[in-house]
């Protein structure tokens, strides 16, 4: 008798010792549910490329960018891994740690026949909402034909096709709605996207005014403390500092410099202060995407005297942000993440100085040649428009509805185009090579000078190669397969040589879109209590942020998610035990 009780004892001693350490165990991996942050921010800098940082480390001063290089966990080998690096599949990425093929965003904008054959479709538009309290200069007049009692709005915007949830929509799931959930930007999409579908609210600016603004999708009016931000001078003093006072381009004119930069923190704080975030007991996210780098880059380039202002310009602006933060929150209750949407190519021609083959393919040239030459081998003498108008690299679109009527398939017109791209693109050749086979010796004189760059076609893929996974089985294959997403569209990917892109004179300087390395690097960082700081050089990708971050505050990954857990930047279980104990 004694033996079975001393044993049922110790039996009850153990499960007793196992019952008390649930608690502290779950408290320790489910951080979320018990405000342990307080607020997590995500700040995304458009068009920043991951060297920028080793760059410029020795001028960073204080805790700006700092605070993530010396005090967080830096990754400096973080790459994309799809081919399509704009910013909407940027920042879709960074929500979402899934790549084109899994949320569906292939592009800024693009031609979707079920909505419209007359414009793209942005990646963001919704013609289900519209905008809020714009200002009435703002409006535009009622389109032609429309009767004269019409209301006037502006068409609004929504996640409608994101088609995956982001680390923001499990943090509200997980949390029964508890959690608040944010995004700012100059930008709608870079505001909408990186939240996703059940964020409590996304800000962005109306172009002409400055003014922020949202969609009926999150709400009816502006928040109040919103509303006063607007109407609180601070527009003014935004075009102040950028030496624009008064204008009707704030976008283009303000958003160009750090005074943009400046002027996103104040509202991000307006936020933070108005919605409470950090203080109710729960986990909220806010995503910061920064714009006025992109504008600016697009026009300047990443080598100019501009460009280094603009990240020196930054640092500043980062080190008030954080102390701001640490003085409203405490950075103890804050875990931060910085990365980007896309990297950037140098300007062609300083690049060519450097001998770079680093020529502008114009596009101008490219689709008269070969709407002429589908034209003669389909419907001579009739004209007929097989692509679709506007082209802007990587995607040709084609006309499926010009296709049809000449009884031609997808199939056969997109690997038709394909065709055609090598011996079009390449004869924009300034200084064609010889026919070496046919040229007499005395006839080939070599060139005493470097000759000019020249446009080289590097690969094009059909839309259907890229569906079925018909693509080499390469690092480059992978990227193309990761870059797919359908909108009902038919479309041929064009792939141009490292430093090469299409002729953008006419509205900047240089821009991203390729596969190549200097488009897809991209900084990644992370601050706060389960990193350990340090210098890494594992390569890793942007995908990795969400899903670090959610296995962190014990929340599901999002739903196509395909990041790994960054566990080498994270600190000891036990460390971090002790670090959240009272």
């Amino acid at each position: 008798m004694f033996l079975r009780s001393g044993f049922l004892h110790r039996i009850s001693a153990v499960c007793l010792v196992t019952l008390l350490s649930i608690p502290a165990s779950i408290s320790a991996s489910a951080q979320a549910y018990v405000a342990k942050p307080k607020l997590v921010v995500i700040i995304v800098i458009d068009q920043f490329r991951g060297d920028y940082l080793n760059r410029h480390r020795s001028d960073f001063k204080n805790r700006g960018f700092n605070l993530f290089m010396k005090e967080g966990a830096w990754f400096t080998d973080c790459y994309y891994d799809y081919a399509n690096t704009k910013t909407a599949p940027g920042h879709a990425t960074i929500g979402t740690g899934a790549y084109s093929d899994g949320h569906g965003i292939e592009s800024n904008e693009w031609w979707d026949s079920s909505r419209s054959d007359e414009k793209k479709v942005t990646s963001v538009e919704d013609e289900r909402y519209q905008l809020v309290d714009i200002p009435a200069s703002s409006i535009p007049a009622n389109a032609p034909g429309a009767p004269a009692d019409a209301a006037k709005f502006l068409v609004g915007a929504s996640p409608l096709n994101l088609r995956a949830s982001t680390l923001g929509d499990e943090l509200r799931l997980g949390t029964s709605g508890k959690a608040k959930v944010f995004g700012v930007s100059l930008k709608d999409r870079a505001a909408i996207l990186p939240p996703g579908h059940a964020a409590n609210g996304a800000f962005w600016i109306d172009p002409a005014s400055g003014q922020f603004t949202t969609s009926t999708y999150y709400m009816e009016h502006l928040p109040e403390w919103a509303t006063q931000f607007n109407s609180s001078g601070r527009i003014a003093e935004a075009e102040r500092e950028a030496n624009v006072e008064k204008t009707t381009q704030f976008f283009e004119l303000v958003g160009r410099t750090p005074a943009a930069n400046s002027y996103e923190f104040d509202f991000a704080k307006a936020l933070i202060k108005g919605e409470n975030l950090g203080q109710r007991g729960v986990t909220d996210l806010l995503t910061i995407s920064l714009s006025a780098n992109d504008i600016q880059g697009h026009q300047m380039g990443p080598d100019s005297d501009s460009e280094n202002q603009m990240i020196l310009a930054l640092d500043g602006q980062f080190d008030k942000f954080f102390t701001w933060l640490d003085q409203n929150i405490g950075l103890q209750n804050v875990w931060l993440a910085l990365s980007a949407d896309h990297g950037i190519a140098p300007i062609s021609g300083e690049a060519a100085k450097l001998g770079m083959n680093s020529a502008m393919l114009t596009m101008a040239k490219v689709y008269p040649r070969l709407e002429e030459e589908l034209n003669k081998r389909h419907s001579p003498g009739a004209h007929l428009q097989y692509l679709m108008p506007g082209p802007e690299l990587p995607y040709i679109n084609l006309n499926k509805h010009a296709f049809e009527k000449v009884h031609v398939s997808e199939q056969a017109a997109e690997e038709e185009v394909v065709s055609l791209l090598p011996e079009i693109v390449e004869a924009q050749n300034p200084a064609p090579l010889p026919m070496l086979k046919a040229a007499r010796p005395e006839q080939t004189q070599p060139s005493q000078h470097r000759l000019p760059p020249a446009p080289q076609f590097a690969g094009a893929y059909t839309r259907l190669q890229m569906a079925y996974g018909q693509l080499p089985q390469t690092e480059l294959g992978r990227e193309l397969a990761h870059s797919y997403s359908y909108h009902g569209n038919w479309f041929v990917m064009l792939l141009l040589g490292g430093y090469q892109m299409e002729d953008i004179r006419a509205w900047g300087g240089t821009t991203h879109f390729s596969p190549w390395s200097y488009d897809r690097h991209v900084p990644l960082a992370f601050y706060g209590t389960p990193f350990v700081p340090g210098e890494y050089h594992e390569r890793v990708a942007p995908v990795d942020l969400a899903t670090t971050f959610a296995a962190e505050l014990g929340i599901n990954f999002p739903s196509a998610a395909v990041g790994r857990v960054l566990t080498v930047a994270l600190q000891p279980e036990q460390t971090k035990n002790a670090a959240h104990r009272p």
